[in-house]
């Protein structure tokens, strides 16, 4: 889950944590390097990487460095993390009832990718990336389809995709307001993921 950073966060005191972290990690993995530590920390925060969450942090300390001023800068998109369905609340489409499903979303500028793995009903692991452009646009995809994405918002992603100038699907995904949650909702089911 997701954690708060405080107003100022301070560098040394995140070394810190991913230092403490190094040590749980190599209690697992003896070949654990500091570098895993920190990118385990940064996640915890909600950003794709220890550059980044280091970034956001210098900036913050620069003068006129308030993150109210200047909100975007360094800041994680909403959709950016690692993300496990939660079944319980998911309604799953009868054709496809997945055991698991993972997301790994990432963001930079309009480009929007999605990492999934999915383990069906008979226990088939199946991964994929989509690489979607939201910048209100037409994509052509693989296969003969075209994808046009959109941001409603900060945490909302409208996806529809085209073959042959019908409609294949929509796709939402929103974030909820304190950034634990996604939805997606396409056609007859809806899935939702909690942040890891």
């Amino acid at each position: 889950m997701s954690r708060d950073l405080p107003a100022r966060p301070n560098l040394e005191h995140l070394r810190k944590q991913a230092k403490d972290r190094l040590r749980d990690l190599r209690l697992q993995n003896a070949d654990a390097k500091l570098a895993d530590a920190q990118h385990a920390v940064a996640r915890d925060y909600g950003f794709v990487s220890w550059p980044q969450l280091k970034a956001y942090t210098e900036a913050l300390s620069e003068p006129g460095g308030d993150r109210n001023d200047r909100p975007d800068r360094g800041r994680p998109h909403p959709l950016v993390g690692r993300w496990e369905a939660n079944l319980s609340m998911s309604t799953r489409h009868p054709a496809n009832e997945y055991q698991t499903a993972t997301l790994e979303i990432s963001v930079d500028g309009d480009v929007v990718t999605i990492h999934d793995a999915v383990v069906d009903a008979a226990g088939r692991i199946e991964r994929t990336t989509n690489t979607i452009h939201a910048d209100e646009q037409a994509h052509s995809s693989a296969k003969g389809y075209v994808v046009t994405a959109s941001r409603v918002g900060e945490r909302r992603l409208e996806v529809t995709v085209t073959k042959k100038d019908r409609i294949e699907g929509r796709v939402t995904y929103e974030v909820s307001p304190d950034g634990r949650m996604l939805t997606l909702v396409a056609d007859e089911q809806t899935a939702v993921f909690d942040r890891r």
